[in-house]
Protein backbone atom coordinates (compact mmCIF):
# COMPACT_ATOMS: atom_id res chain seq x y z
CA UNK A 1 0.00 0.00 0.00
CA UNK A 2 0.96 3.55 -0.95
CA UNK A 3 0.10 6.85 0.90
CA UNK A 4 -2.79 6.90 -1.08
CA UNK A 5 -4.33 3.40 0.09
CA UNK A 6 -3.66 1.89 -3.25
CA UNK A 7 -2.11 -1.97 -3.38
CA UNK A 8 0.78 -1.77 -5.74
CA UNK A 9 0.93 -5.55 -6.20
CA UNK A 10 -2.86 -4.79 -7.88
CA UNK A 11 -2.74 -5.21 -11.45
CA UNK A 12 -2.09 -2.04 -13.40
CA UNK A 13 -3.41 -0.42 -16.39
CA UNK A 14 -6.30 1.99 -16.09
CA UNK A 15 -4.44 5.25 -16.93
CA UNK A 16 -7.22 7.01 -15.36
CA UNK A 17 -6.18 5.74 -12.07
CA UNK A 18 -2.55 6.04 -12.78
CA UNK A 19 -2.67 9.62 -13.50
CA UNK A 20 -5.05 10.43 -10.64
CA UNK A 21 -2.48 8.86 -8.72
CA UNK A 22 0.22 10.90 -9.90
CA UNK A 23 -1.30 13.93 -9.62
CA UNK A 24 -2.41 13.43 -5.76
CA UNK A 25 1.37 12.38 -5.18
CA UNK A 26 3.15 14.94 -7.09
CA UNK A 27 0.82 17.50 -5.37
CA UNK A 28 1.46 15.61 -1.86
CA UNK A 29 4.84 15.88 -2.61
CA UNK A 30 5.20 19.48 -3.49
CA UNK A 31 3.21 20.72 -0.43
CA UNK A 32 5.28 18.69 1.98
CA UNK A 33 8.68 19.74 0.21
CA UNK A 34 7.50 23.35 0.53
CA UNK A 35 7.32 22.79 4.54
CA UNK A 36 10.53 24.10 4.63
CA UNK A 37 10.48 27.22 2.50
CA UNK A 38 10.99 30.78 4.40
CA UNK A 39 8.20 32.08 3.15
CA UNK A 40 4.73 31.84 1.69
CA UNK A 41 4.04 29.73 -1.84
CA UNK A 42 2.58 32.70 -3.77
CA UNK A 43 5.51 34.68 -2.57
CA UNK A 44 8.39 31.86 -3.59
CA UNK A 45 6.57 31.71 -7.15
CA UNK A 46 6.41 35.06 -7.93
CA UNK A 47 10.48 35.84 -7.25
CA UNK A 48 10.72 32.41 -8.63
CA UNK A 49 9.11 34.07 -11.99
CA UNK A 50 11.60 37.06 -11.84
CA UNK A 51 14.49 35.37 -10.73
CA UNK A 52 14.12 32.79 -13.94
CA UNK A 53 12.84 35.42 -16.22
CA UNK A 54 13.79 38.50 -15.88
CA UNK A 55 11.63 42.34 -15.21
CA UNK A 56 8.06 41.10 -15.59
CA UNK A 57 4.96 43.65 -14.99
CA UNK A 58 2.49 42.76 -12.03
CA UNK A 59 0.04 42.38 -14.98
CA UNK A 60 2.18 39.44 -16.38
CA UNK A 61 3.15 38.10 -12.84
CA UNK A 62 -1.05 37.92 -12.26
CA UNK A 63 -1.58 36.27 -15.45
CA UNK A 64 1.51 33.36 -14.92
CA UNK A 65 -0.64 32.79 -11.28
CA UNK A 66 -3.73 33.16 -12.19
CA UNK A 67 -4.64 35.52 -9.80
CA UNK A 68 -6.19 38.82 -9.81
CA UNK A 69 -4.04 42.30 -10.53
CA UNK A 70 -4.93 43.52 -6.62
CA UNK A 71 -4.12 40.24 -5.33
CA UNK A 72 -0.58 40.56 -7.07
CA UNK A 73 0.18 43.96 -6.02
CA UNK A 74 -0.42 43.06 -3.11
CA UNK A 75 2.25 40.25 -2.71
CA UNK A 76 4.46 42.11 -5.01
CA UNK A 77 4.36 44.75 -2.05
CA UNK A 78 5.46 42.38 0.47
CA UNK A 79 8.27 41.22 -1.38
CA UNK A 80 9.38 44.95 -2.23
CA UNK A 81 9.14 45.77 1.40
CA UNK A 82 11.18 42.69 2.76
CA UNK A 83 14.08 43.92 -0.18
CA UNK A 84 13.43 40.89 -2.18
CA UNK A 85 12.36 42.36 -5.41
CA UNK A 86 12.67 45.95 -6.53
CA UNK A 87 10.05 47.66 -8.77
CA UNK A 88 10.60 50.15 -11.02
CA UNK A 89 8.72 52.08 -13.87
CA UNK A 90 8.46 50.01 -17.46
CA UNK A 91 11.22 51.47 -19.71
CA UNK A 92 8.82 52.00 -22.77
CA UNK A 93 5.33 52.61 -20.62
CA UNK A 94 5.90 54.86 -17.61
CA UNK A 95 2.54 53.73 -16.80
CA UNK A 96 3.34 50.33 -15.77
CA UNK A 97 6.13 48.64 -13.38
CA UNK A 98 8.36 45.87 -13.90
CA UNK A 99 9.43 43.69 -10.68
CA UNK A 100 12.87 41.95 -10.75
CA UNK A 101 14.49 40.30 -7.95
CA UNK A 102 16.96 41.40 -5.80
CA UNK A 103 20.57 40.45 -5.09
CA UNK A 104 18.91 39.89 -1.59
CA UNK A 105 16.07 38.09 -3.29
CA UNK A 106 18.30 35.52 -5.45
CA UNK A 107 20.24 34.99 -2.28
CA UNK A 108 16.72 33.98 -0.38
CA UNK A 109 15.51 31.58 -3.23
CA UNK A 110 18.94 29.66 -3.62
CA UNK A 111 18.44 29.25 0.10
CA UNK A 112 15.05 27.81 -0.10
CA UNK A 113 15.83 26.08 -3.34
CA UNK A 114 18.75 24.61 -1.60
CA UNK A 115 16.54 23.72 1.85
CA UNK A 116 13.85 21.82 -0.91
CA UNK A 117 16.51 19.46 -1.97
CA UNK A 118 18.25 18.90 1.21
CA UNK A 119 14.50 17.89 2.43
CA UNK A 120 14.48 15.65 -0.88
CA UNK A 121 17.77 13.98 -0.55
CA UNK A 122 16.89 12.85 3.35
CA UNK A 123 13.80 11.28 2.04
CA UNK A 124 15.72 9.66 -0.46
CA UNK A 125 17.79 8.28 1.91
CA UNK A 126 15.23 7.54 4.27
CA UNK A 127 12.76 5.73 2.00
CA UNK A 128 14.67 4.55 -0.64
CA UNK A 129 16.77 1.33 -0.84
CA UNK A 130 20.16 1.87 -2.55
CA UNK A 131 18.94 -0.51 -5.26
CA UNK A 132 15.83 1.88 -5.97
CA UNK A 133 17.60 5.05 -5.84
CA UNK A 134 18.72 4.88 -8.95
CA UNK A 135 14.93 5.19 -10.28
CA UNK A 136 14.94 8.60 -9.09
CA UNK A 137 16.45 10.07 -12.30
CA UNK A 138 14.19 7.90 -14.40
CA UNK A 139 11.13 9.23 -12.82
CA UNK A 140 12.40 13.08 -13.07
CA UNK A 141 12.57 11.74 -16.61
CA UNK A 142 9.19 11.14 -16.97
CA UNK A 143 7.87 13.83 -15.28
CA UNK A 144 9.63 16.46 -17.32
CA UNK A 145 8.20 14.34 -20.40
CA UNK A 146 4.61 14.28 -18.96
CA UNK A 147 5.00 18.40 -17.95
CA UNK A 148 6.34 19.22 -21.27
CA UNK A 149 3.50 17.30 -23.22
CA UNK A 150 0.79 18.80 -20.97
CA UNK A 151 2.29 22.57 -21.83
CA UNK A 152 1.60 21.89 -25.35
Amino acid sequence: MTGTGRDRSAPRGDVWTDADELRAAVGRLVRSVRQVDGFPANQAAVLGWVARDGALSIAELARREQVRHQSMARTVGLLQDAGLISVDAHPQDRRQVVVTATPAGRECLKRDRTARAAALVGAIERALPLAERSRVGAATELLNLLADAVEA
